[in-house]
């Protein structure tokens, strides 16, 4: 994939982001095209030499079309898990890092269901948050809509599966002296 100044990518496990440069610069004895991002939600900078843009999974947002696929995924699909957690948080981990759409809603789905059986891990609601907030920054970025109208369609999606979505972690408070 080419990438040209100005498209919107996701760089996986961070979520969207926009190329702001290419720039040439010497690797090994030879000229490298590096992409330059800016990660929308945290401002993270990430040079990607274009030669690793697929193997780190560098990819464009999807289409506004492949949205509905993502949230019909979520209605019908069978949430599927692990018994054992170590099993279940690695596999869910290898879902999230493959940056696609579809395994970041899979882990949803399947996390969303555990919830309903038994209480989350500290860590499996950090990553539930994680695959929620990766949904819905990249469907709201391709339907050029808000977070909100995205966050509404998940939880109808869910609704439709018959589950809800857990209620978000609490932040910690800070002491006050």
């Amino acid at each position: 994939m080419d990438y040209k100044i100005g498209d919107k990518v996701v760089y996986p496990n961070h979520g969207v982001g926009i190329i702001e440069q290419i720039n040439f610069g010497l690797m090994n004895g030879r000229t490298e095209k590096y992409y330059m991002l800016k990660i929308f939600s945290s401002g993270l900078k990430v040079m990607v030499p274009s030669t690793n843009a697929i193997s780190v999974g560098l990819r464009p947002v999807i289409r506004n079309g492949e949205t509905l696929k993502v949230l019909n995924f979520i209605e019908k699909s069978k949430p599927n898990s692990h018994h054992d957690w170590k099993h279940r948080f690695k596999e869910n981990s290898e879902r999230m890092r493959t940056g696609a759409l579809i395994e970041v809603a899979a882990v949803l789905k399947s996390l969303v269901s555990l919830s309903r059986t038994k209480p989350l891990s500290f860590r499996e609601k950090k990553m539930l948050e994680r695959a929620k907030f990766l949904l819905v920054t990249e469907l709201a970025t391709a339907r050029h809509t808000s977070a909100e109208t995205i966050e509404d369609a998940l939880i109808k999606s869910l609704a439709k599966a018959r589950l809800q979505m857990p209620a978000p972690m609490e932040k910690p408070e800070t002491a006050e002296f």
